[in-house]
């Protein structure tokens, strides 16, 4: 009877799904989703973009700066001043160094408020900086 019983456990133990090595692959493709994701800052206004005939898509674009028709500047989902923009564009350059600047400018902004961006822009020393417009 002792020996019957064994048997059984046995058998129950042999049943069971180890479920560890499943849960360690779907973890570390987690981290691995994670790690190689890009995540794409909003500036954080609403923003009525000209039309474009000759509208491109620019790939890795990590900065996105926002000027509304008031001459107010956005920047990571906060309002900041145009002498600010050089100092938030360093930051965000330092979590992505090939990251580009795109400007989202509305139809009704001030040209000097757009060059200002610009310029603090360049002067933190990004290169590619570019004006976001709506295809046609």
């Amino acid at each position: 009877m002792r020996r019957g019983s064994i048997a059984s456990a046995v058998k129950e133990e042999e049943s069971e799904i180890n479920m560890t090595p499943m849960l360690d692959v779907v973890f570390i493709m987690l981290i691995f989703f994670i790690v190689t994701a890009n995540f794409i800052k909003e500036p954080g206004l609403e923003i009525n973009r000209p039309d474009s005939d000759t509208a491109e898509t620019q790939e890795n674009a990590a900065i996105l700066i926002a000027v509304g028709p008031t001459g107010e500047v956005w920047m990571d989902g906060r309002r900041i001043d145009v002498r600010q923009v050089k100092a938030n564009v360093v930051k965000m350059l330092a979590d992505n160094p090939q990251g580009s600047v795109v400007i989202q400018a509305d139809e009704k902004a001030v040209a000097d408020t757009i060059i200002k961006v610009m310029d603090g822009a360049r002067e933190a020393g990004v290169s590619a900086i570019s004006l976001a417009s709506e295809p046609k």
